[in-house]
């Protein structure tokens, strides 16, 4: 997949394509839903898939200081879309200049003129342009003045339950890491290079790997059951290793620490990773963080907490393949 972060000068390659337009925080199963039907019509078509998005969030560019509510960092976003099977990612940059750009202009200049699109996909929800003053009804006028394709997709429900973001980050607030699996269509996931934290695990007997949580919506602070990869050869000629382990979202109130870190202890093993862009799967949620009086308390409970997750994560519904990345041939 080709990563574009400009909308002029672009190669004849990437124009003429089938334009998915979307956010696609989480990259749910509405969202697949959705680039899945951009996928169908390119087939059909027989030309690429691509998707537009914008950087930063709307929502984050508006207002900074509001806390972390992205599900998946921009990395993790595009590891997901390419592994999806999307050919072709246009990420521009939202700033004042691009929030004011009217819904009409951003259609003939930006995705007709400049990217060439052919046919463009959204969701029934989807808003943009100056004041979010487009939506599904100005591309159906648009799509009929400048005679381009157009796709709206319905909304994408499985019994009551409707597939959003928002839906999902209710999810992770509670814990429910399990359940947000199952309605992302992946494994949710943390994405960060491993780094120093207090090496005050290694002297308790649980080192642990330290990794930033900054950009990700927070979920429920305390203990989960967790997977590591990282990069190697595993099992099978796997391009990542796949380890098990114990891991802790919060603030550590027993040594007092106001920040909040992500902090991962791994099964039987001793490498030394610092430095190593790992993911971290969050699997199932085993306990609620607390302080504790003293390191022997302390020790106890994180003994019994790898007892706990060892046994979840030893399920066959909660092995890694069990839920493979989504995929575009999936859909059609």
């Amino acid at each position: 997949m080709k990563i574009f972060r400009h909308y002029t000068n672009l190669p004849d390659a990437c124009k003429g394509s089938v334009i998915v337009l979307g956010n696609f925080d989480g990259f749910h199963k509405g969202h697949q839903k959705v680039i899945a039907e951009g996928g169908r019509v390119a087939r059909d078509m027989r030309t690429t898939l691509s998707v537009l998005t914008v950087e930063p969030h709307p929502r984050l560019f508006f207002n900074p200081e509001q806390p972390d509510f992205r599900l998946t960092s921009f990395r993790t976003k595009a590891h997901l879309m390419e592994q999806f099977g999307v050919d072709f990612l246009f990420t521009l940059p939202f700033d004042r200049d691009f929030s004011r750009i009217l819904a009409q202009d951003f259609v003939t200049e930006i995705l007709l003129k400049e990217i060439g699109a052919l046919h463009v996909v959204v969701g029934y929800d989807y808003r943009f342009g100056a004041g979010r003053g487009g939506g599904a009804e100005v591309l159906s006028w648009l799509s009929e003045m400048e005679q381009f394709g157009l796709t709206i997709v319905e909304r994408v429900m499985e019994g009551d339950h409707i597939y959003s973001s928002t839906n999902i980050r209710h999810s992770l607030r509670e814990g429910q890491v399990r359940i947000v699996a199952d309605r992302l269509g992946h494994w949710w996931h943390v994405e960060d290079h491993v780094r120093k934290g207090d090496q005050r695990g290694r002297t308790i007997g649980f080192p642990t790997a330290n990794l930033s949580m900054e950009g990700y919506i927070k979920p429920k602070f305390g203990v989960y059951a967790v997977r590591m990869l990282i990069p190697g050869e595993g099992p099978g000629g796997r391009e990542e290793r796949i380890l098990d382990g114990v891991a802790n979202v919060g603030r550590r109130p027993t040594f007092n620490k106001k920040d909040v870190t992500l902090e991962v202890h791994l099964f039987d093993f001793k490498e030394d990773i610092y430095e190593m862009p790992v993911k971290v799967e969050f699997v199932e949620f085993i306990r609620e963080e607390r302080k504790f009086d003293g390191l022997e308390a302390l020790k106890a409970q994180i003994a019994q907490d790898c007892d706990v997750a060892r046994m979840l994560l030893a399920k066959p519904e909660n092995q890694h393949d069990f839920i493979p990345p989504p995929r575009l041939e999936d859909y059609l």
